[in-house]
């Protein structure tokens, strides 16, 4: 197929989103397998790879979850293929387990790992920092800060993953995945030849006498990245020689140092240091940066990783120069920003900060809460949950677009722990509080780490009613497939996987299967479960409305309109809440560009609504 991301040319030049460019990066190394389980910010990358997938240059799946997809592509590096494994940070949390091991015994064919923090939680959970874990695993840590440099460090990552048989992160960032910039493309050679694999028990089967070995190889490996590391084309000094003030700069921090110091006009009034293989650290190079300041600032977003190293490295060659690092105007919280960075060196500097307190403040933009689409089938669910159960019921949340059911009126979630933990999360809270629990779990979600937590539910009968949200795709990360989705979607490279029969060869004995849009169906099936004991589990299916429209191609050809006011209309207002209803004045109106026609409310109350053909 022809793409610019499959120029074979070296030398063109293209506008790349980061997360396109790390793609491009892994194709001129000659990748061979690439594995994940989508998650924001990275889901483009896999996504980029599966619209490529025909070129027939690698193969690329779609995992269950993070550990089988470090699995799958740990055991295709054992295999001697070059492999890469993406997904968000959290995700790395799942994954933990065998990327532990596997920097244990190396990988002979390369590895890397992306993982895709999410400072400020965008669309995360929490802001964890992985470069924690590339230092707590011994993996080398490349953290590119530009589109060029995740296209170059994702080919010098999985590169050097082979050469030393050890895995190798790079860890990005939400502003790195999803900014756009200019990219150079070096040459795409033929796929990397596979490494043929020599049975060694001694290193790859890691039984406790094996792995005290392999401890001590993990040591030494890493000592030669950390030679790598002393001349990496990716860290740089700059700054006017003889100054005595220094700031060392890491991560997407970089590129907010370089904004401040030319806003402030400052290029010569400090020295920079900027490392982007920031694992293991270059000591030498910053020993000697340290040796020649005074006074050092240490920039970099997150937790003061590179700030304690720095301050340990001083301590221990006896280096007399101040560090500096995290205060009150840059914390370990959030982003950072130009504005926050010019400030603090205008502060480390002793000079006026070109911002000022006093600056008219830009308007930001007005804040849309989170909200479920219009005609989406979760809010049909929630509807007939709430008037089946009302306050009576806590109610176990999980990771997926159903999650935006928290808000009035619907107020779907009470509490969610991670991903997949719906199931066992309720379950111990029904069984601690004796109160009805009704945990929802979406289809991708399910089989991502939901089964475990039902059949933990069976085994230790557990009183809990479980809804499984089955819109037919991974909604919340880009509509990627999973093993729910319907086999003519997924094609000949993957296997339909029933969800019922998951469900029922799980032990779970009370289940039944409705549509989500069939009002009377729904409440009929909460309300018989509702009644029962032990472990219930209804399955609500309906394709996500965009998904739908997008990709099955199906537009409803009837919209909605109020044909009679009163309260019936306005009690369906507040307690469906669809985001294609508005007022007009007092009265309740129908956007028809908003609505689906899922016909929610003319079930909901069927005087005040009724349903036309589209114009």
């Amino acid at each position: 197929m022809s793409h610019p991301l499959l120029a074979a040319e070296a030398g063109v030049r293209h506008l790349l989103l980061g997360n396109e460019a790390i793609v491009r990066g892994a194709l001129e190394a000659g990748i061979n397998v690439v594995t994940c389980y989508p998650g924001t910010p990275s889901s483009e990358i896999p996504d980029t790879f599966h619209y490529l997938a025909s070129c027939g240059r690698y193969r690329m799946e779609y995992s269950v979850n993070e550990k089988v997809a470090v699995e799958v592509g740990a055991g295709a590096a054992l295999a001697g293929a070059m492999s890469m494994t993406t997904m968000k940070h959290v995700g790395v949390n799942v994954a933990a387990d065998p990327l532990f091991t596997a920097a244990y015994m190396g990988l002979p064919g390369g590895f890397v790992l992306v993982s895709a923090d999410d400072p400020l939680c965008h669309s995360s959970q929490d802001e964890q920092d992985n470069r924690t874990y590339a230092r707590f695993m011994g993996m080398p840590c490349f953290e590119p800060a530009t589109a060029q440099e995740a296209k170059d460090m994702t080919r010098e990552a999985l590169l050097l993953a082979r050469e030393l048989q050890q895995p190798v992160m790079l860890r990005t960032t939400t502003r790195v995945n999803h900014l756009r910039g200019p990219v150079t493309f070096g040459a795409l050679g033929e796929p990397a030849p596979i490494v043929p694999f020599e049975r060694n028990p001694m290193r790859f089967v890691p039984v406790p006498a094996v792995a005290r070995g392999r401890h001590r190889s993990l040591l030494e490996i890493m000592e030669k990245a950390r030679a790598f590391a002393e001349s990496s084309r990716f860290s740089r000094e700059y700054g006017p020689e003889g100054c005595r003030l220094g700031i060392i700069a890491s991560g997407v921090a970089r590129n907010y140092l370089a904004d401040a110091l030319a806003s402030g006009g400052w290029e010569e009034r400090v020295r920079v240091l900027e490392l982007g293989m920031t694992w293991p650290l270059p000591e030498g190079r910053i020993e000697a940066f340290l040796q020649s300041c005074d006074r050092v600032l240490v920039l970099e977003e997150g937790e003061p990783l590179l700030e304690g190293s720095v301050r340990a490295l001083a301590q221990k060659c006896g280096c007399k120069a101040r560090i500096e690092g995290k205060d009150e105007t840059l914390t370990v919280l959030g982003e950072y920003s130009t504005t926050l960075v010019l400030r603090r060196v205008a502060d480390y500097l002793d000079c006026p900060c070109p911002v000022k307190a006093s600056s008219p403040v830009v308007r930001e933009l007005p804040v849309r809460p989170p909200n479920l689409c219009a005609g989406c089938s979760h809010r049909a669910v929630y509807y007939a949950v709430r008037h089946t159960f009302g306050d009576d019921a806590y109610y176990s949340s999980d990771i997926g677009c159903y999650t935006l059911g928290m808000l009035p009126p619907l107020r779907m979630a009470d509490f969610l722990v991670c991903m997949g933990s719906s199931v066992s999360a309720g379950s111990g809270f029904a069984r601690a509080s004796g109160k009805p629990v009704v945990a929802f779990i979406g289809d991708s979600t399910f089989f991502h780490s939901g089964m475990t937590g039902l059949a933990n539910a069976v085994f230790n009968k557990h009183d809990i009613l479980v809804v499984i949200l089955d819109n037919g795709t991974t909604a919340m990360t880009g509509h990627q497939p999973n093993p729910g989705m319907l086999q003519d979607i997924l094609g000949e490279e993957a296997m339909h996987l029933d969800i019922e029969s998951v469900v029922r060869g799980l032990g779970v004995t009370e289940c039944v299967k409705v549509r989500s849009y069939n009002l009377k169906a729904l409440h009929s099936a909460l309300e018989d479960m509702r009644d029962r004991k032990g472990v219930r589990v209804i399955i609500a299916e309906e394709p996500c409305v965009l998904y739908a429209r997008r990709r099955l191609k199906k537009a409803a050809a009837q919209v909605a309109y109020v044909a009679e006011q009163g309260a019936d209309a306005q009690r369906c207002l507040e307690e469906l809440a669809c985001p294609a209803f508005y007022r007009n004045g007092e009265d309740v109106a129908v956007d028809e560009n908003l609505c689906t026609g899922c016909m929610v409310c003319l079930q909901v109350a069927p005087k005040a609504f009724k349903a036309r053909k589209r114009a």
